[in-house]
């Protein structure tokens, strides 16, 4: 009996390691505030840890079944049943544990949801603020602008009518020129005409001053022709 009993107390130690460390993990679930992968790794382990408690618990049922004193058996058949109750207690416990930590989760990502929807708003709120201030600024700014193309505009017109005046004032002063210019061509036309009416009246009286001199002349000193 001694190899069972080594095979016993073996198998034992194994089943309560295996005991101890599923409900840590179901600690562990419990205190888990996510993210949901983290619970879905600690659930990984427990399926394992369970199948590794449950294939001991086997193993102990089974060298039960082997002892040959009725009352031994009996007593180890006890103790698989002990175990077997003590299995189904903590997964009862696991899914409990599961169900909280999952409402939790769920209430805490649903939180963060609506305060990173709150913040969503807040911030899509000031930035709309902030367009809308941008869309004035830039609509002062395009005021702005087209009171100075319209100042330039009016100094623009205002210079082409001063130039358009100044123009039309020389255009004037040019005619008048052009006036005195004909006047004095007309003047000089009819100086000319005179002074050549002049010389030829001069020369028609220096004729006849010499012919009368020459007629003179010839009667004192040729009476007889």
């Amino acid at each position: 009996m001694a190899t069972p009993d080594v095979h016993v107390r073996v198998c034992e130690q194994e089943i309560l390691r295996y005991d101890l460390e599923i409900k840590a993990l179901i600690q562990d679930i419990t205190e888990c505030d996510g993210p949901q992968s983290k619970l879905t790794e600690i659930n990984t382990d427990v399926k394992k840890h369970f199948h590794n408690l449950r294939l001991r618990i086997q193993d102990f049922e089974r060298i039960a079944m082997e002892q040959d004193k009725e009352s031994d058996k009996q007593a180890l058949l006890s103790q698989v049943e002990g175990h077997r109750k003590q299995m189904l207690s903590n997964q009862t416990a696991w899914r409990k544990a599961n169900l909280a930590s999952k409402l939790s989760i769920d209430k805490m990502e649903k939180q963060a949801l609506l305060n990173g929807a709150v913040r969503q708003r807040k911030m899509t709120k000031k930035g709309l603020t902030q367009n809308a201030s941008d869309i004035t600024e830039n609509l002062m700014s395009i005021s702005r602008m087209m009171a100075q193309q319209v100042q330039q505009s009016e100094e623009t017109i205002t210079t082409l009518a001063t130039s358009s005046r100044t123009i039309q004032e020389t255009n004037e002063e040019f005619k008048a020129m052009t006036g005195t210019i004909q006047l004095g061509r007309k003047l000089i036309t009819k100086y000319n005409r005179r002074e050549i009416t002049d010389k030829l009246l001069i020369f028609l009286a220096l004729a006849l001053f010499f012919a009368t001199v020459l007629y003179i002349l010839k009667k004192r000193l040729f009476p007889f022709l």
